[in-house]
């Protein structure tokens, strides 16, 4: 399965803020790109998909950064999906030809045990062990 760098990029970002969260503290861009080494500028584009779907918190400022919008357990895998990479979940299939409807029952079956499955895990279940210091911003 190859998932979209955004996508990628976006659950380790999040596992960062996940890591802050209980302290309420705000991270920089800057300090996120750094630790997860990803380009600042690709960085602040998915912040920005993310604070618009609500799952982040933004601040303005030389004391601004982002925070999560919620705890990391109220955080669903399918809401980061939906807020950076929603093409993932889309099912479109042309049932014509032949075989095109058997096709398109077995794929969209495919598709809903896909969907089915990234509901059941949450930003809580990414977080690398908060002990560890090589993870912490």
């Amino acid at each position: 399965m190859k998932l979209s760098h955004k996508l990628e990029y976006a659950c380790r970002v999040l596992a960062q803020l996940a890591l802050r969260y209980e302290r309420g503290q705000l991270a920089h861009v800057e300090s996120l790109a750094e630790v997860e080494r990803i380009p600042a500028n690709y960085l602040v584009q998915i912040l920005k998909d993310m604070r618009n779907a609500d799952i982040i918190l933004s601040k303005r400022g030389k004391q601004g950064g982002y925070i999560l919008a919620k705890a990391p357990e109220a955080i669903g895998l399918i809401d980061i999906v939906r807020a950076v990479d929603p093409e993932l979940l889309e099912q479109q299939f042309e049932s014509i030809g032949h075989s095109g409807q058997r096709v398109a029952e077995i794929w969209s079956e495919v598709g809903l045990s896909f969907e089915a499955k990234i509901q059941k895990f949450t930003l809580a279940d990414f977080v690398v062990d908060a002990a560890s210091e090589m993870y912490y911003i």
